[in-house]
């Protein structure tokens, strides 16, 4: 359940900030005031093969139908900022070869919407916009420093300390899908090499792990919802929650596979808490399997972790749903837009 706060145009505080999720299926344009604050959002199809350009000039057109749908004009706005998909290059403000967007290749993204605008753009990698956005008005907003992963098609994820984002050198910051957690030769892949995070805890994963389950001839519920239906972490989720053992099971290896990831993490940050995001959420804490999920990578930690820091880090599900991206992005381009007033 997303936990964003609204306001309306009349009572947002200025400036007003535009954020841009750049997905592979849509591109989301939401507006937030200087509180953090949405004042509304829409999408635009992405369409992927038809190139960055004409999706972005899609996106400025969104941009501008949205602001006047709200009686606003782009002079309202002071900065704009982009998450998107990596490979990139945050300093020059290139996306650079994205999986899910193979037709952008080595695109001036901000140079591109500034030309457009005449405003401020900034730039992230989408789940550090999305760890910046919980941090700044979501589930993180009381903590000094916060890592979130994002559990999706993949796993991503973000590291915030302060208000300073970790990109690092070379824009790869906070890539937590591919903490190694298998040296074994024989260890799980994922797109980017073996024994990785993401090859055991993403949406990706936990299918292929049920796939191979089933192959073996497990019983389970799961297998009959099959007859008709593609097999998705929701179906295993469902099932879990209707009572097949294996479905239930297969879920809490998830947690402990997550749990070692967050232990690493906590043992090198230390944060004031670790948010846990993304679609594959298992219901989250508005549901019992999701609330079991999320104690159970507790567990995890409280026997692994360093006894002060697994005590005191506050492990839980993030709050904005779905919005996290464009709130981290505009919430990116406030933090420049103010820097650079000073």
């Amino acid at each position: 359940m997303s936990g964003v706060e609204t306001v309306s145009s009349k009572d947002a505080q200025r400036p007003l900030f535009v954020g841009l999720d750049v997905g592979g299926t849509s591109i989301k344009i939401g507006l937030v005031d200087d509180l953090g604050r949405s004042l509304g959002k829409s999408s635009v199809p992405t369409h992927e093969e038809r190139g960055p350009e004409e999706a972005m000039g899609r996106t400025i057109d969104g941009m501008g139908a949205l602001l006047a749908s709200l009686g606003l004009k782009l002079a309202d706005v002071g900065a704009i900022g982009i998450g998107s998909p990596g490979p990139q290059d945050c300093p020059s403000g290139m996306i650079i070869a994205p999986d899910n967007l193979p037709h952008w290749r080595n695109f001036a993204v901000v140079d591109f919407v500034q030309k457009a605008t005449g405003k401020p753009v900034s730039f992230a990698n989408d789940a550090n916009a999305a760890a910046f956005g919980e941090c700044w008005v979501g589930r993180g907003r009381e903590f000094h420093s916060v890592v979130m992963f994002t559990l999706g098609t993949g796993v991503g994820g973000g590291i915030i300390i302060g208000d300073l984002l970790i990109e690092g050198d070379h824009s790869a910051g906070g890539e937590l899908g591919h903490i190694i957690i298998d040296m074994n030769p024989n260890a799980r892949m994922c797109a980017s090499g073996r024994g990785h995070l993401e090859g055991y805890a993403s949406a990706t994963a936990v299918v292929q792990r049920a796939e191979e389950a089933l192959a073996q001839g497990v019983k389970t519920s799961v297998r009959d919802r099959l007859v008709k239906e593609k097999l998705t972490p929701v179906i295993l989720w469902e099932e879990a929650r209707s009572g097949d053992r294996f479905a239930y099971d297969l879920i809490m290896e998830t947690a402990d596979y997550l749990g070692i990831g967050v232990v690493t993490l906590i043992h090198v940050i230390n944060p004031g808490a670790v948010i846990i995001g993304g679609a594959m959420d298992f219901g989250g804490n508005d549901d019992e399997i999701g609330r079991t999920f999320i104690q159970r990578v507790r567990e995890v930690v409280r026997r692994r972790a360093f006894p002060i820091p697994a005590a005191r880090t506050t492990i839980d599900f993030a709050q904005l749903g779905g919005d996290a991206g464009y709130i981290g992005a505009a919430g990116i381009a406030r933090f420049a837009y103010h820097k650079a007033k000073k």
